[in-house]
């Protein structure tokens, strides 16, 4: 009896009652471009995968605001120019209460409906310890009750994929986010491992050895790793899938290829001419077991 390839479960059917359907889908993150040339990049990226039909798109936000006129000017342009629905970052990091609201009422002005809520890092940089501004939110949960006293959109929050850095133990940390609410992880295609373990241990947070193992004798081969990369992130999603995950978020550092692979093998597909994307469900039971091909 063939075996199926774990890629080819999502390919949509037609057959299954659409009670039994798991549909996945993903969400994409880009970051404001400093120069023209970036600018490109960016838009090429998202002109890529905005017919993927993401939920939608973040764009991040520098730390004490650094980004604030090019995170804002991004998003209008999705806004003005896509279909793509923009969810706009927003930290508490050196500003008042004031200044932030200010943050918040320009998004509403602009059509934003979706503010993705965060403390942000500390100033000096990850690792160092995080001082709230005097006059300003203290933490993301702070920062929430404001945008909800401000405006009526959706807020998104975040979570370390281990124990925050300023968390005694687990339990607080689970305790502070009291989740009641679905949990997307987010994906990273990991192209520069080292950049990546650095990052990891500053977070307080762990790499496993064999993904180690798997970069192993590449620092100068920038096309190999690119391949492991992006197989790598499709382990990461298949596995997830595999547990019951059906929502994904991509980091996708402004390039497109790699989060497009993976949205593929996930069955994601471009919208067909008349307009509507074709679904992403796994196969039913009867067809995983005699394998499709």
């Amino acid at each position: 009896m063939p075996a199926e390839t774990r890629a080819s479960r999502f390919v949509k059917n037609g057959r299954e009652p659409a009670d039994e359907q798991r549909r996945i889908r993903v969400s994409f993150e880009f970051f404001p471009p400093k120069t023209e040339e970036m600018e490109k990049t960016l838009w090429d990226s998202i002109t890529r995968l905005a017919p993927l039909k993401p939920n939608f798109v973040s764009v991040t936000y520098g730390a004490g605001g650094s980004t604030r006129e090019r995170t804002h000017a991004t998003v209008k342009r999705i806004l003005g120019e896509t279909a793509l629905t923009p969810a706009a970052h927003l930290t508490c990091v050196a500003a008042t209460c004031d200044e932030i609201d200010a943050v918040i009422r320009s998004y509403c002005a602009a059509g934003v409906r979706h503010i993705v809520a965060l403390r942000g890092d500390p100033i000096s940089g990850l690792g160092e310890r995080y001082a709230p501004h005097p006059g300003g939110y203290r933490n993301a949960a702070d920062l929430v009750a404001g945008i909800k006293r401000l405006a009526e959109v959706e807020v998104s929050v975040s979570a370390y994929p281990e124990k925050h850095p300023d968390s005694p133990t687990v339990e607080a940390d689970l305790d502070m986010l009291a989740i009641d609410v679905p949990v997307v992880p987010g994906i990273l295609p990991v192209q520069n491992f080292k950049q990546t373990k650095s990052f990891a241990a500053r977070c307080g947070a762990s790499v496993p050895d064999w993904l180690a193992e798997r970069f192993d004798g590449l620092d100068d081969d920038a096309a190999t790793r690119k391949l492991i990369a992006a197989a790598v992130a499709a382990e990461q999603v298949l596995d997830l899938v595999d547990r019951g995950v059906t929502d994904f978020h991509f980091y996708t550092m402004n390039r497109a290829d790699l989060v497009y692979a993976v949205c593929h093998l996930l069955g994601l597909r471009p919208s067909h001419p008349s307009g509507h994307a074709a679904a992403a469900v796994p196969l039913s039971v009867a067809e995983r077991v005699r394998g499709v091909g």
